[in-house]
């Protein structure tokens, strides 16, 4: 549970931001929960409540939080890239992004974890091998790995030595935080057993092994998006009645 420090109050809305930012992952909180009201929140950090406004409505910019008027100010997103290169964070059905953004990583990454199987070196082998033993680990231990999970993702991509394929590395980001965001470790076990497939193939410098590999990683994420997007479905139409 994230604990929280008093802070100075002079400090600017851009830092308690931070703080609000890292309760939100340490806590954590998911997608749909609401966050304790300004009042609790000015309390814990030792700020005014014109400061956590302030913290809420720049998180609220950057599509982590959604203000409901007579209800309160809920999670939608807890992704932390610095950056929206792909302009996507206007978006608002995270659903529908998330099975667009799927289809993108379909078309790429099975071919791209076929190239780093090719061309990773030795260096590059060891370096993927101990990436995926440190996703396993935070998984494990209940901890935040949706980073290092990118982190991953991402070095395969590095390891095609394409160059246009590094250039696409952000649509991967992307779709794996906003996947993540959706499915809050549903796939606990696949997520490991898939990823130390992918990694065993790459080292190996089995090509068609890690495309297979990866097609199966992906396959296990479409059968839990589909089912969180229907899970959405029936929810909007009850509350549409």
């Amino acid at each position: 549970m994230y604990q929280f420090e008093k802070v100075n109050k002079k400090l600017l809305g851009s830092q308690v931001e931070d703080e609000l930012m890292n309760f939100i992952l340490e806590e954590p909180l998911e997608i749909g929960q609401k966050i304790p009201n300004e009042f609790e929140l000015a309390e814990k950090f030792g700020v005014g409540r014109s400061t956590i406004r302030e913290a809420v409505k720049a998180l609220v910019s950057k599509g982590i939080l959604e203000v409901r008027r007579g209800s309160g100010t809920y999670v939608i997103s807890t992704s932390t890239l610095e950056d929206d290169p792909l302009g996507l964070s206007r978006f608002q059905d995270k659903y529908k992004l998330a099975l667009e953004l799927f289809e993108v990583r379909l078309m790429l990454e099975p071919e791209i974890a076929s190239m780093a199987a090719e061309y990773a070196d030795s260096r590059e082998r060891e370096q993927l091998k101990a990436l995926c033993d440190e996703v396993e680990n935070l998984y494990r231990s209940g901890k935040n790995h949706i980073p290092k999970d990118i982190e991953f993702h991402t070095f395969i991509a590095k390891c095609s030595k394409n160059r246009v394929v590094e250039t696409l590395i952000p649509v991967i980001n992307t779709a794996v935080m906003t996947f993540a965001n959706l499915t809050h470790r549903t796939l606990f076990q696949e997520t490991i057993d898939t990823h130390r497939a992918i990694t065993e193939a790459v080292t190996k410098g089995d090509s068609l092994g890690a495309k297979c590999a990866m097609i199966m990683h992906l396959t296990y994420n479409r059968q839990i998006l589909m089912k969180r997007l229907e899970e959405h479905a029936e929810k909007q139409q009850k509350s549409d009645r």
